[in-house]
């Protein structure tokens, strides 16, 4: 069954395609922005630029550490530079000049990391971004973006070029279903609930969005009352978002298609364990890189799907019920 049709989600766009109408809108706004392209431009359909303004449209080729060191002397020119390529190539070929060009610097460059996660499918494991988030949240000045859908990918773009400094936003190549109607609330550092739920809350970004409300609709039919959250923004946190939602629900699965380690899960345990502690559970991927394979398929072979969300919201419901358990028992023991 297609991710997003257990929780009756229209069917969407790949969200490259989604990218690439989307810069071409802003490039459409903002003169001063400008596409360096690494020789990819017709997969991450960035090539829209290309055909409709070639004079603003770079490829620089198989040279990410050139392609982002030319941004960085474009930005302090005064333009809006969009680094546009595989995460994979981007951040594993440039992360040097990342570091010291774009994040020490504070350059107004856009890095644009396509292809994240393991949904591109049969291309194999040397294209998959499953690290990206990591590897970028180790840029302490830079903006993290995971667009779930077409809707949210526009709404990255517009926000991040008219925002001052570097920024990551995470694009992909599988047809994301339509999670926001137009003009609905989408504004970086602020956390989004999708739907309410007073027995657990389960934290997704990117795909995992979907999956989530997927897993919220199975759930449902469990008399299980899940609250979903759109963690859109890795960077800054919506540190109040979690925190309410541990309160409030006591128990939080978080779902991503990225290695747990380092990832979006790593962040939100930290705040968790800091400002209030509950059971946590984890969905994404294990210490292992993965086959080649339909995008669907691999999504079940590594344990993505909103299935394997809802094993974890029943695992940490019942944490919770033990915790709740214990906590009554201590409480009851006469103190001396």
């Amino acid at each position: 069954m297609p991710v997003g049709e257990k929780a009756g989600l229209p069917r969407g766009k790949p969200l490259r395609d989604a990218f690439g109408e989307a810069l071409l809108r802003i490039c459409e706004q903002y003169p001063q922005v400008v596409v360096l392209d690494g020789d990819l431009g017709n997969s991450t359909k960035a090539e829209t630029v290309r055909k409709a303004f070639p004079e603003r449209f770079l490829n620089l080729g198989i040279a990410e550490s050139n392609l982002v060191g030319v941004a960085v002397g474009l930005a302090f020119c005064g333009f809006i530079p969009f680094v546009v390529s595989f995460s994979s190539f981007l951040l594993c070929n440039a992360y040097d000049q990342i570091r010291l060009g774009v994040a020490m610097s504070r350059a107004n460059v856009k890095l644009v990391g396509s292809h994240g996660g393991i949904t591109l499918g049969k291309d194999g494991p040397t294209q998959m971004g499953i690290e990206d988030l990591a590897l970028v949240g180790g840029l302490p000045t830079c903006t993290i973006l995971i667009p779930c859908d077409a809707y949210s990918m526009y709404k990255a773009l517009e926000q991040a070029v008219t925002h001052e400094g570097p920024f990551f936003i995470r694009s992909s190549r599988y047809a994301m279903p339509r999670v926001y109607e137009e003009g609905s609330s989408w504004e970086i550092g602020k956390a989004n609930i999708l739907r309410e739920g007073k027995d657990l809350t389960i934290i997704a970004c990117g795909l995992m969005v979907a999956c989530a409300l997927d897993a919220w609709a199975e759930l449902q039919k469990e008399g299980i009352e899940a609250r979903v959250v759109d963690l859109h923004t890795l960077r800054p946190l919506d540190r109040a978002m979690i925190v309410k939602a541990a309160r409030e629900t006591g128990a939080i699965v978080v779902a991503e298609e990225h290695l747990l380690h380092g990832g979006v899960g790593s962040n939100v345990a930290r705040v968790v364990a800091e400002s209030y502690p509950c059971p946590m559970r984890f969905v994404g991927l294990e210490d292992t890189y993965t086959d080649s394979a339909d995008a669907d398929e691999l999504l079940e072979a590594y344990h993505l799907t909103s299935s394997d969300i809802v094993a974890k919201c029943k695992e940490v419901l019942e944490a919770k019920n033990v915790a709740r358990k214990g906590n009554t028992i201590s409480s009851s023991i006469p103190r001396s």
